[in-house]
């Protein structure tokens, strides 16, 4: 059996202006059916991807780092996930310390929007014509994140490891071949 890759993609985040001392922030840490360029394949998170992922007690971090320290999680109520027609929104109370006070500002001055979550598949579908994959399945959410540096615009690589992604790649390429094979087979026979 395989081991699942923990991945990330990135979206938006903001902070809220309330009347009181809270510091609130809201934001998509993931968008359905946004095509998004990967390198070498493109891909799209579907609308129903999240319908029975495991989010019991995800955490808000900054740039996926654990070396931060959690600026909120779901097993406590500081951080709440909701999936709508847009995608995975995330809304977070953030606690009185140092680098909460810190990623607030820095986002509501627009320093910080954008955001990343950190997940594993439980099933996907390629459209090898196109070299689209679709996350239909996610099994858990380890995470998501707010981001400042992404390695590309619509998502945050930086952080997947270099070996998975290669490998990753070398087993897409190699089933792509191999499916190229047998329709040129299925042709032949059609002659």
């Amino acid at each position: 059996m395989e081991k699942a890759l923990k991945e990330y993609r990135l979206s938006e985040v903001r902070a809220l202006d309330t009347n009181e001392n809270e510091m609130i922030i809201e934001g998509y840490a993931a968008v359905f059916d946004e095509i998004t360029d990967m390198g070498w394949y493109r891909e799209k998170v579907d609308r129903h991807a999240f319908d029975n992922a495991d989010m019991k007690d995800c955490v808000l971090k900054y740039n996926h780092e654990d070396s931060f320290l959690i600026l909120a999680r779901t097993r406590n109520g500081s951080l709440e996930l909701k999936i709508d027609d847009h995608g995975l929104k995330i809304r977070a109370k953030l606690i009185d310390t140092t680098n909460n006070k810190d990623v607030y500002k820095m986002i509501k001055e627009g320093l910080l929007d954008k955001m990343s979550f950190g997940f594993s598949v439980q099933e996907q579908a390629w459209d090898y014509d196109t070299d689209t994959r679709t996350i239909l399945r996610i099994s858990k959410l380890f995470d998501v994140s707010v981001v400042d540096f992404p390695a590309y615009d619509g998502t945050d690589i930086k952080t997947r490891k270099k070996d998975d992604y290669l490998l990753e790649k070398s087993k897409y390429l190699e089933f792509k071949t191999k499916r190229k094979k047998l329709e040129l087979k299925l042709k032949l026979l059609d002659l």
